[in-house]
């Protein structure tokens, strides 16, 4: 009973809002002479999974890698995540697309702290007098949900690493066992979540701000679909991730495929979720669900994190976006990936002539209205009383844009400029955790690996509500299949292919490129030597424009065929395919004399 009361007295636990604030400031403590004795106590305990840090046993917090966070840098959180990627540029490389990550860089393992405070509930539940009630399984389902979560992440950035499922004391070897493999903790994380399913409640709307059963069952999807193509792909460059003791690697890979199609389906199955068409305007309506305010009711959003300047708080994103620059800029590579209007690869003579003039190959009548709905076209609204014309280019740190295309996506345009809504930590752009396209894209994603000419229809169905909501022609994998010399995917097979794009330009600047590439083990294609390249300047409007002030190696940097750069390199990045694909651990924890007593190795090229 000490250890309990010693834990709780330290963990401030939140009060709910009507809608739910992830950030509302602590309003009390849970009583510790009873702890967990009812479902109040315990969902004032699991509060402290829904905010930005997790307090934990002994004093202090992590940040929690569980919610999904605009984060106030502007080279990481939802909006600027992709700059670990080939999807957004900034003013110096990636260290690890770099290859520069050294094992200084290695960081201790926070999410096993969260860990801890899950286990320790799930030890002591039962001390809860009500376990027959829904209220009570809704407690469970989430505790479930939250520590599959954690371990996803660690899967994700080490690999297979501990499972554990019980409360260990800190100093009483909580890491001297063996790490498990990527299969073994890739199975533990869905039989979570397959509790969290059994248990959580069904929801139709996210009006409630907590997990529900299909969050779970998205969050199911993405982790079956992470463990499949993680395995195959890796498995098929023969190097050191993927799982070498799995001796049924091909059944176990279509086993989680059909775990991620399953999942997806029941979501899609129950009618109840939708793709936004808020407005039915297919040039504004993508745009329009990344800055409203209130994203409650929305049918497409399953769960969200709301800010608020006037209570919780605001971000940084539209701080640094709004003028442009951000210190990054939107790539060429993604801006390429987007189709014509009439769905099309967008290549050779028809791409050349349309950069020529600044702003046309982003125009919704030659491609995707996806495109200038997430990178600012001239024309558009910058603020309530002006328009973007043209990228700042030409301006210094957090003003600048590196590579001609300025980010529009997650940036608030609907402020008067001189409101002082475009200041630090006054945004109020959300954190979508999860989305209905999402588990579309999934589910589209997964058939497609287990059989993309056999479910080809299946995977149409699936991205039609995307392609409609901008008013795009349907998917036709014959149509729309890029062989192009210079495309990366140009050997895949057309399906895949075809649902790879079609993941890049819905979900872009939204924190997933980075993970996608791993899986798919596609660093070789898309990293390895490429250089960081945006607009095309010489010979340009662009040029024109600027020709006064800028010029190769005057404020900007070119590639020989006139290419804007990010930064002044020729090398391209030196990502090492034999390393980093996974983080380095610290010493302090391989190694005979390490917290895990010897058992743990240092992952590959480390």
């Amino acid at each position: 009973m000490k250890k309990i009361h010693i834990l709780l007295s330290s963990v401030l636990c939140l009060g709910l809002a009507s809608c739910f604030d992830m950030d509302q400031e602590p309003q009390g403590e849970l009583s510790s002479s009873e702890a967990f004795s009812t479902t109040s106590e315990i969902t004032m305990y699991l509060n402290m999974f829904y905010q930005g840090s997790v307090p934990y046993s002994g004093g202090g917090s992590v940040s929690n890698s569980a919610i999904k966070m605009q984060s106030s840098s502007m080279t990481n959180g939802i909006a600027f995540g992709d700059v670990a990627s080939d999807n957004l540029l900034p003013s110096t490389l990636n260290t690890r697309l770099n290859g520069a990550l050294t094992l200084g860089d290695a960081v201790e393992m926070n999410d096993y702290k969260p860990i801890r405070n899950v286990n320790f509930l799930l030890q002591n539940i039962d001390r809860c007098q009500d376990q027959e009630s829904d209220a009570f399984k809704q407690c469970l389902g989430e505790a479930y949900y939250f520590r599959a979560a954690y371990y996803y992440n660690l899967l994700k950035d080490y690999g297979g690493v501990t499972w554990i499922d019980t409360p260990l004391d800190p100093d009483a070897g909580l890491m001297q066992r063996p790490r498990n493999t990527r299969t073994e903790l890739a199975n533990y994380i869905l039989a979570d979540l397959d509790l969290a399913i059994t248990n959580l409640n069904e929801q139709s709307s996210n009006a409630t701000g907590r997990v529900h059963r299909d969050v779970a069952r998205a969050l199911k999807s993405e982790v079956a679909l992470f463990a499949a193509t993680w395995e195959k792909y890796h498995r098929a460059e023969n190097d050191d991730f993927y799982d070498k003791t799995l001796t049924n690697a091909e059944e176990q890979i279509t086993d989680w495929l059909n775990q991620a199609v399953e999942a997806a389906e029941a979501v899609i199955n129950r009618n109840v979720w939708s793709i936004s068409r808020q407005n039915d305007n297919p040039l504004t309506d993508y745009r329009d669900l990344f800055v409203t305010v209130d994203l409650t009711g929305n049918q497409e959003v399953l769960w969200w994190r709301r800010y608020d300047v006037s209570s919780v708080g605001g971000n940084n994103v539209t701080y640094y976006s709004w003028h442009g620059g951000g210190d990054k800029g939107v790539s060429a590579s993604l801006v390429d990936d987007y189709l014509t209007r009439d769905g099309y690869p967008f290549v050779g003579q028809e791409k050349l002539d349309a950069k020529l003039n600044y702003g046309e190959e982003l125009d919704p009548e030659l491609r995707d209205p996806r495109l200038s709905q997430t990178v600012f076209m001239p024309g558009q609204p910058q603020t309530a009383n002006t328009n973007f014309t043209w990228p700042p280019i030409d301006m210094t740190d957090y003003r600048r844009n590196t590579t001609g295309y300025s980010l529009l996506k997650h940036s608030q345009f609907e402020y008067d400029e001189n409101s002082g809504r475009y200041g630090e930590a006054q945004g109020e752009t959300p954190a979508i955790q999860v989305r209905y396209a999402d588990v579309l894209l999934n589910y589209a994603e997964a058939l497609a690996e287990l059989d993309g000419a056999a479910n080809a229809s299946r995977i149409q169905s699936a991205l039609q509500p995307l392609r409609d909501r901008v008013g795009m022609p349907g998917v036709d994998f014959d149509r729309e299949y890029n062989t192009d010399a210079d495309y990366p995917f140009r050997n895949l097979d057309k399906y895949v292919q075809a649902v790879r794009r079609e993941r890049r330009v819905e979900k872009a600047a939204e924190n997933c490129r980075l993970t996608d590439i791993l899986r798919w083990a596609a660093a070789d294609e898309l990293i390895v030597g490429k250089l960081p390249i945006g607009a095309l300047y010489t010979g340009t409007t662009l040029e024109q424009h600027f020709s006064g002030t800028l010029s190769d190696g005057n404020g900007i940097w070119l590639t020989s065929d006139g290419y804007m750069l990010s930064t002044n390199v020729t090398t391209g990045w030196q990502f090492r395919v034999d390393r980093d694909y996974l983080l380095p651990i610290r010493d302090a924890m391989v190694g005979s004399d390490g917290l895990a007593g010897g058992m743990w190795e240092p992952n590959p090229g480390w």
